[in-house]
């Protein structure tokens, strides 16, 4: 009889079919907020098209987008606002786009945000399902859709896109395709500056997988007589202890057609080295995106590879620590009507601390930690404009699967009615935020 540990696993649900429940609550959920928008806007005199496509910095990506990089608006404070702050994947496609469809730039980059949100659900789906299960992941979609802020996913703005990028490369480095993970995190660098997130966690990732490598192959050599130790090797005792025990009693699957349970207990790991050239291209890949613009801003400007700081100083952009945004809240403590907002501010920065504390007890797995950290210190330690730090924050998905595991966790009905709740809320503070201040 064959061992159960050396038996092919049985052939699983495709994941598109797999991720369906949550790509439609994610379409139903975001198609209420705009729903909302279109009546609030109506209301107002406002039109909501114009609100998604042509205010802030939609206005900056479609100006690249037309008569490419060169833009400046020069404030009588002395400061400069240069288009050369803003990278250029989503110009690049809205350009494209154009160029194909009757769109205006604008309403090109309406669609690109539109197609990537769902790509962005879809990778964050594919994300958590792979560590946590299927149920979990329709919820961290669900969660994700239901951000306060989440009305910028349908935005002409590039933070659909570099979700989207970001998911998938992390996948692809939770799945050991190290090529993909790094030509991902390539173009992630290429649509914001929180790419080094990105690119953070495809090498710490890796960088573990190689030595990982290297003990098992050492390992293997002392205890089969200095044999020369193959990728393969690594590969099956991989393949064996994801679907078999060492008795030979294989591990069940999840209900939900996710991965095996014992898969999902292991993936806070690296998975098992299949090709070392693999990971070196994907490595080298990576940081490619981010340090060419770079670069190339640089020589532009003149101010050699440090040309891109000067940039965003223009825009009064930084990373101080903190010190900024802790002066911002201390401040809203000089009256009662701003001091509930820094005490909002306050509870808000400590849930996302809190969730990142059980993202580290839950053991999630090393690249989402890195990614994860990396995005909330980059937008809470950054002297950038305050009214942005909630839409900056919105690529740390991970930092919800603690909730899509306790939403999971209850019944559906009433998993249901809480999501629900959450979304009408969200809609109308989207449409009341971006009729007011909006994300600057």
């Amino acid at each position: 009889m064959t061992d159960l540990a050396t038996r092919a696993a049985p052939p699983r649900t495709p994941l598109p079919r797999r991720a369906a429940p949550a790509l439609l609550g994610y379409v139903a959920v975001r198609a209420l907020g705009l729903v909302v928008l279109a009546g609030w806007s109506a209301a107002r005199g406002k039109s909501a098209h114009t609100l998604l496509t042509a205010r802030w910095d939609s206005l900056w990506y479609a100006r690249v987008a037309g008569p490419g990089y060169g833009y400046e608006v020069r404030l009588p404070n002395g400061d400069v606002h240069s288009d050369l702050a803003f990278f250029p994947l989503l110009p690049w496609l809205e350009r494209l786009l154009h160029a194909v469809a009757p769109l205006s730039y604008a309403d090109a980059g309406l669609v690109v945000s539109v197609l990537a949100s769902l790509a962005a659900a879809a990778g964050i789906f594919a994300v958590a399902e792979h560590v946590y299960g299927g149920r979990a992941g329709v919820c961290a979609v669900l969660l994700w859709a239901v951000l306060p802020v989440g009305i910028v996913q349908s935005m002409a703005y590039s933070e659909s896109l570099f979700t989207a990028l970001a998911a998938w490369s992390l996948y692809a480095v939770l799945t050991g395709r190290w090529v993909a993970a790094g030509a991902l995190a390539a173009l992630a660098g290429l649509t914001r500056p929180v790419g080094l997130a990105v690119v953070a966690a495809v090498w710490t990732a890796g960088v573990i997988s190689f030595v990982r490598y290297r003990s098992a192959r050492d390992a293997h050599g002392a205890h089969d007589g200095g044999r020369a130790f193959e990728p393969a090797d690594e590969v099956r005792a991989g393949r064996s202890a994801h679907t078999g025990s060492a008795d030979g009693t294989a591990h069940a699957s999840s209900a939900s057609g996710g991965a095996p349970v014992a898969a999902r207990a292991s993936v806070s790991s690296p998975p098992p080295l299949r090709s070392l050239p693999s990971l070196v291209a994907g490595l080298l890949i990576a940081p490619l995106g981010a340090a060419g613009y770079v670069l190339w801003v640089g020589h532009r400007t003149g101010a050699g590879p440090l040309g891109y700081l000067d940039v965003q100083a223009g825009w009064r952009n930084g990373f101080d620590g903190g010190y900024a945004f802790a002066r911002f809240v201390a401040e809203k403590f000089t009256s009662l009507p701003s001091a509930l907002a820094g005490a909002g501010l306050i509870v808000g920065v400590a849930l996302l601390i809190r969730l990142y504390v059980a993202c580290v007890r839950q053991r999630q797995p090393v690249a989402l930690l890195v990614y994860t950290g990396v995005v909330l210190a980059l937008a809470l330690c950054a002297s950038s404009y305050f009214g942005s730090k909630p839409r900056l924050l919105m690529p740390a998905f991970p930092v919800l699967f603690p909730l899509a595991r306790a939403l999971a966790r209850t019944r559906t009905s009433r998993a249901v009615l809480v999501t629900a709740g959450v979304a009408a809320a969200s809609a109308v503070y989207g449409a009341f935020w971006l009729n007011g201040s909006g994300p600057p």
